[in-house]
């Protein structure tokens, strides 16, 4: 990831927290079939080793699980809150004119050598904490053992888990710290001011 100093985001805490409000990650590896990429739910403990540790789970079919089980270096891409930059919200448009587009972001990438596992007793852990993090706040949620044992021990022997430690975390928060303190109020007040949510959300970002 390409990161200049200003937009360098060091803090283990917040990129964890980056990584626990990400619903859907990007699992990249490079192998004999070159670059593929999955989208997985994933599950962080952060007491796992220094930066943390990641656990997923792939469909035994899927071909990824091969490069998996290489032991080779695996990318897992987690993005946060986004918004487009118009020109038009930097109070120095009007001084000289000198500005363009740009998009601001968070995005964390986590690097680290997976473990693939399929012991159905921890398969079984892994699905159902997965399963409790997303159903959590459901007026009714949905637990494993609320489908039939052999109908979850086939779904099980369907798929091959995967620790993930993390050997090296890269966090980006691209949040306007290259303009002036006047541009960056200019841009923080447009998108606070923005219909669209997601606009909304990362200006309570903004310096």
């Amino acid at each position: 990831m390409y990161l200049p100093r200003a937009f360098v985001d060091e803090d283990l805490s917040r990129l964890h927290q980056v990584i626990q409000q990400s619903r859907l990650a990007t699992l990249v590896t490079w192998g004999d079939q070159g670059l593929q990429a999955s989208h997985l739910p994933l599950l962080l403990d952060g007491a796992q080793g220094p930066n943390g540790t990641l656990y997923g789970h792939l469909a035994k079919a899927n071909p990824q699980c091969a490069e998996l089980a290489n032991g080779a270096e695996a990318l897992v891409i987690f993005t946060g809150e986004d918004a487009y930059v118009s020109p038009s919200l930097y109070p120095s448009k009007a001084e000289h004119g000198k500005v363009v587009p740009t998009w601001n972001y968070v995005a964390v990438h986590a690097y680290g050598q997976p473990e693939v596992f399929s012991d159905p007793h921890r398969l079984l852990n892994l699905v159902s904490a997965l399963t409790d993090r997303h159903e959590n706040g459901r007026a009714q949620p949905w637990k494993v053992d609320d489908a039939p044992a052999d109908y979850i021990d086939g779904m099980l022997r369907a798929i091959v888990g995967f620790a993930l430690p993390i050997q090296r975390l890269e966090g980006k928060r691209k949040l306007s710290q290259n303009r002036s303190a006047e541009d960056i109020a200019g841009v923080r007040e447009g998108l606070a001011a923005s219909a669209d949510l997601g606009d909304q959300q990362l200006s309570r970002l903004m310096p």
